[in-house]
């Protein structure tokens, strides 16, 4: 029978999948049979080796600053046409940064701006090949995050600009979804997971009673851009634990 996941002869894209949630995707692809091109804002896999819990095992490293609204054309260019692009950029500015115009302009470019950038770069390839494309956004889309309001806009700016590609791009053959994760370790949670107190709370907010982990997300990225789900399009998966159901 044939696998639903199996992704052998599949050219994968993961923007963000240097580190976090977006290495663990890439992972998951390439576990699968996939081969995987991840990007990252650092000049070569070395530096993440050195500085996070990177894994590059089997993956192709490109370098991609997507503040460079230019960037993600020319790397769709050298790239061609792939199967599946998944878009895991995203950053946050806390102590109240994205209060003032720097702070939010910086957050709305790197996770609303950017996105729509890389979508529009890889929208011909991805109809070439029928493929799909998925975006991960954050529970905070769906939820008021008081200290980082930009963070919280940008990714519901996410969630909503999958609802509309979802629909304009079906009829070029190209299936859109989106992830929004709950709590997952990350450089970007880690003001949250790096202290007990703040953990345990939290802890106690999500019905499973554990965080999520970057390979929880690679299942919903499998899912989303295998057969399985081949009737779906404009929808974003909540992956939690529970967080936002009360």
């Amino acid at each position: 029978m044939h696998d639903p996941i199996d992704f052998t002869g599949k050219r994968v894209v993961v923007i963000g999948g240097s580190s976090g949630i977006g290495n663990g995707i890439a992972q998951g692809f390439r576990a699968r049979g996939a081969a995987v091109i991840v990007t990252g804002t650092r000049p070569d896999a070395g530096d993440y080796l050195e500085a996070e819990d990177s894994d590059f095992t089997g993956l192709t490293y490109v370098h991609l600053n997507v503040t460079d609204r230019a960037a993600a054309d020319a790397l769709a260019a050298e790239i061609g046409p792939v199967d599946v692009l998944v878009q895991s950029q995203g950053i946050v500015r806390y102590k109240r940064q994205e209060f003032a115009r720097e702070g939010w302009d910086a957050v709305v470019d790197v996770n609303l701006n950017s996105v729509m950038d890389c979508a529009r770069a890889f929208h011909a390839g991805l109809a070439e090949r029928g493929g799909t494309m998925s975006v991960v956004s954050s529970v905070a889309a769906f939820k008021s995050t008081m200290g980082t309001p930009a963070y919280a806009a940008s990714k519901a700016g996410a969630a909503s600009l999958v609802k509309s590609l979802g629909e304009a791009w079906a009829r070029d053959g190209i299936r859109v979804n989106g992830i929004a994760p709950g709590l997952v370790p990350t450089k970007l949670t880690a003001v949250t997971t790096d202290h007990p107190e703040r953990l345990e709370a939290t802890l106690r907010a999500i019905p499973m009673r554990r965080v999520g982990t970057p390979e929880d997300m690679a299942g919903a990225a499998l899912f989303l851009a295998s057969s399985l789900s081949a009737y779906m399009t404009g929808q974003t998966l909540v992956v939690d634990g529970g967080l936002t159901l009360s």
